[in-house]
């Protein structure tokens, strides 16, 4: 504040040269008034008289009173001025800080917000994942189970294969030797054992050849069905699956061609009649064979046929069933090479999901180093804040000379200010309970912030472990994926080692916001403090002011008694007979004691006070 003196003060400052004759007083109707009366002088502004104590001033040193007097009111003024300006420019400052705390607590705030909705995000899209994998991952269980079950099967099939083959060699192998024991190689019938052994030659040479056709046929099926030992899955083969109908065609010929030459007599008229001639033949001339043993010949021959129609009935059906087992055979092939091919599609499309998901996991990570960068911008530009607020530090000096002018306009206005000042003390304790309540939801914010950070690192270490060890344990089997897995997990190490630099540099942003913290908390203080000097100034401001318009006052006083008791003197000294006369004449008859003697009184003091 500027308090300038008054111009009463310094007139009575330079005009103190008269202080000689403080003593003597003039009334209202230029009488002298006694010195009784120059301490209870009334004040212009009030009724009532002045409380401050007499002002008694020794002759010769009046002058010197009122001078000092004024010079210590003016270095007084322009100490607590230069005071007041200080206390003014630290409480702009706290005051300008408290803003930039505010403002720093709101963008605080609304990262952590920005922050909160991408860790949502993130957090959907890893449920999102796990769930996917959980869900490949039972997949995968159940393709492997069907596998070993395949695989299982298959090899059953294949040992029923190898039964089937051994039976149907052993088959070729005990066909040929019925026409042996056909009854047209009996003695009796020598044209028959004839006719019969050329009719059973020409079968033999096919079976012979179908025999030994067979031998490569079957080695190229074990060559099929075992394969090499590094593949996973024989191919089918349909070629052979050809040839083996074919070989059973043969077969079946084969037994037909044995069984006719077996049922040669009975099915060849010529034959037969020609046995029949024989038979007569023999009868005539040998009389010694009679019916029953041509009957017996006859019943012998017909179960030799009936036993070979069994024989063929038993290896028709022999043969029927290995077809059916064979037919089943291939489907049950064509059906594991397409659930193969199945599982290829699906393994390729796992191969792309997984892909997807590291793509995911790279965008993700690009996106939190774009968020890193965005706070670094964003800590710029509050440093850059800061020098801005140092640069205009210097504009507030000219607010300065303003604010002295409003200081003018505040002395006037103090009733106002009080009232002012407790709605600015309720509102600041207002705004300290809401800083507060800010203060400790930013605390609970950060420690849930900490605490979904450590469970959602511990939860993702733990599932990308499980993760990495079932994938490695799963991909044993497939080679191809030993090497993306290897350089995938380098970019995943590399990306934790990243993800713990940005963590240490975010603990190392809270320390620095902790820092804040306990310095707005100390300019708080200090505002506290500035504000409690202020009222003590302004307090000590209106006391002297009071005292300023008494001794203002006074001063005037004395400077209207000085210029009566000039203008006495001047009046005395033109013709000091007529005055005399006039004083005596007056007082005589007011006062015709003690008027007298008070008079002599003052005009022994009057002649002792001027040089």
């Amino acid at each position: 504040m500027n308090h300038t003196p008054s111009p009463h003060l310094s007139e009575g400052g330079k005009s103190a040269g008269g202080g000689l004759l403080c003593s003597l007083g003039l009334g209202p109707d230029r009488g002298i008034c006694s010195p009784d009366s120059l301490t209870h002088t009334p004040s212009p502004t009030g009724g009532t008289p002045s409380s401050s104590p007499p002002l008694l001033l020794s002759p010769g040193l009046g002058g010197l009173g009122l001078g000092s007097l004024g010079a210590m009111g003016e270095g007084a003024g322009a100490d607590w001025e230069s005071r007041e300006e200080l206390r003014l420019r630290e409480l702009e400052e706290a005051r300008a800080r408290a803003a930039q705390m505010e403002k720093t607590m709101r963008w605080w705030s609304d990262c952590t917000a920005n922050w909160r909705e991408k860790w949502s995000k993130v957090r959907a899209e890893r449920n999102r994942a796990r769930d996917e994998v959980r869900q490949l991952r039972q997949r995968l269980d159940t393709l492997t189970k069907e596998l070993t079950s395949v695989r299982r099967e298959r090899q059953e099939l294949a040992s029923e294969n190898e039964t089937l083959r051994q039976e149907t060699l052993h088959g070729n192998h005990a066909a040929p030797p019925l026409p042996v024991t056909s009854p047209s190689s009996s003695p009796a019938h020598p044209h028959g054992a004839s006719s019969s052994s050329s009719s059973s030659i020409p079968p033999s040479s096919p079976a012979s050849s179908s025999s030994s056709s067979q031998i490569p046929t079957d080695n190229k099926l074990d060559g099929v069905g075992e394969g090499p030992p590094g593949s996973p899955e024989p191919e089918p083969v349909r070629d052979v699956d050809m040839e083996r109908q074919k070989m059973g065609q043969q077969k079946d010929m084969e037994v037909l061609d044995s069984v006719l030459s077996s049922r040669g007599p009975e099915g060849d008229p010529g034959d037969w009649e020609g046995h029949s001639g024989g038979n007569l033949a023999s009868s005539r001339s040998s009389s010694g064979l009679s019916r029953q043993e041509r009957s017996r010949q006859l019943w012998e021959d017909i179960s030799t046929v009936e036993e070979g129609s069994s024989k063929l009935n038993a290896l028709q059906l022999r043969l029927d069933e290995s077809q059916k087992v064979l037919l089943k055979e291939r489907e049950d092939k064509f059906a594991l090479s397409k659930s193969i091919e199945r599982l290829e599609t699906e393994l390729s499309q796992w191969k792309l999901k997984y892909e997807e998901l590291s793509k995911t996991k790279q965008e993700a990570l690009k996106q939190l180093n774009l968020l890193k960068e965005m706070h670094q911008d964003e800590l710029g530009r509050i440093s850059e804040d800061l020098e801005d607020e140092l640069g205009a530090r210097t504009s507030m000096d000219k607010k300065l000379a303003e604010l002295r002018a409003e200081m003018e306009r505040l002395q006037v206005e103090n009733a106002a200010e009080w009232g002012r000042r407790e709605r600015l003390e309720t509102e600041k304790l207002a705004l300290e309970r809401d800083n507060k309540k800010l203060r400790a939801q930013a605390e609970d914010l950060e420690e849930q912030l900490a605490k979904r950070r450590r469970q959602a690192a511990s939860a993702l270490d733990i599932d990308l472990k499980a993760i990495q060890s079932e994938l490695f344990e799963r991909n044993k089997e497939l080679a191809d994926l030993r090497h993306i897995h290897s350089k995938l997990k380098k970019q995943f190490q590399e990306k934790t080692a990243e993800l713990s630099h940005a963590n240490r540099r975010v603990e190392s942003h809270e320390a620095e916001v902790k820092k804040l913290r306990l310095r707005v908390e100390e300019l708080k203080k200090e505002l506290g403090q500035a504000e409690d000097e202020l009222d003590e100034s302004h307090n000590q401001t209106r006391k002297l002011q009071r005292s300023l318009d008494e001794q203002v006052e006074q001063t005037e006083n004395l400077q209207v008694q000085l210029e009566h008791l000039q203008s006495r003197l001047r009046r005395q000294q033109h013709n000091p007979g007529l005055f005399g006369k006039m004083r005596t004449a007056r007082f005589s008859a007011e006062n015709q004691d003690g008027p007298a003697s008070d008079m002599d009184e003052e005009d022994e003091e009057l002649q002792l006070q001027i040089p």
